[in-house]
């Protein structure tokens, strides 16, 4: 259920900024259909730090309601404080989630044995089992291999989003965490070789717009299908850049506006993809076989 081809799905919006839980269904019968095998939901990616209290757990809510058990809905409920990440993840504690993914605290730059009691009294105050999520350029901090290993033993720990690209962290993370811990990239350019090292899968951002080429990519690593595996993601590598043009989720949500499945909203401070970025967004789009709209 925590492995292979995940996404970090976008948040559909208005143009007003409002969620759109009609697309929202769109997005998630997409990815049933795709053979995406679980979506990240209200992630970095779905805009959370935009997302007051309510909408973060209606969002979730509904995106489980929509999900109709198709499709196993991780929940984003991490933040910079430990009391406010506690309670989000309570709020939801009640939803058939299947695991919260929780970001490192950001800004506040906490040392590690900090990093480690904000898991911990997460992990603690919940029933369904937690994903840490390392993300360095965005977060500030980084959470070092020793300190994973250190949190691995929690009981309701289950597994690390590994986004530092750093794919030596590989084999360091699976011989002190052991064979049980979930070892997710969250590095779309370096997922291929991080499942060929022996990672379990993917939360991805590609997924949103490649949902059928990311499963495959997925398969054929996780099988230790080299050959396969790097044909498949030759035609994906534009994406995996590109979507990186402007800050994400900007080129993301407009590729799958391009799609046809959301509309053009996106809160302030982000703003709309920037004129001279999309035909570098779209060219990778039509490299990876994903049709697109015409202007």
């Amino acid at each position: 259920m925590l492995k292979g081809s995940m996404v970090a799905v976008v948040t559909p919006m208005d143009a007003d900024g409002a969620v759109n839980y009609r697309d929202l269904a769109r997005v998630i019968d997409f990815h049933v259909t795709g053979g995406t095998e679980a979506l990240i939901v209200a992630g970095t990616t779905g805009e959370s730090a935009t997302l007051d209290h309510k909408e973060h757990v209606e969002l979730l809510d509904r995106a489980c309601e929509l999900a109709e058990g198709r499709i196993p809905i991780i929940a984003g409920t991490g933040s910079n404080s430990t009391t406010q990440t506690s309670n989000l993840s309570r709020a939801v504690d009640r939803l058939p989630i299947a695991a919260y993914l929780v970001v490192t605290p950001y800004y506040n730059k906490p040392p590690q044995e900090g990093m480690r009691r904000h898991f911990s009294a997460v992990a603690d105050a919940v029933h369904h089992p937690v994903i840490l999520y390392n993300v360095p350029g965005r977060t500030g901090v980084d959470l070092k291999p020793e300190t994973v290993a250190k949190l691995a033993t929690h009981p309701n720990i289950a597994g690390i989003k590994e986004a530092t690209g750093e794919l030596a962290r590989v084999r360091v993370l699976r011989e002190t965490c052991g064979a049980d811990f979930v070892l997710l990239s969250g590095d779309d350019a370096t997922a291929r070789e991080f499942m060929l090292q022996g990672g379990d899968g993917v939360i991805s951002v590609t997924g949103n717009v490649a949902p059928e080429g990311m499963r495959r990519l997925c398969d054929a690593a996780r099988g230790g299908r080299r050959v396969e595996a790097e044909r498949i993601d030759a035609d994906l590598q534009a994406l995996h850049k590109n979507l990186f043009c402007e800050s994400n989720p900007i080129p993301v949500k407009w590729a799958v506006q391009k799609m046809g499945l959301i509309g053009p909203g996106i809160r302030l401070p982000l703003m709309p993809l920037a004129p001279q970025y999309h035909s570098l967004v779209a060219s990778a789009m039509i490299t990876a076989g994903v049709q697109v709209a015409a202007a």
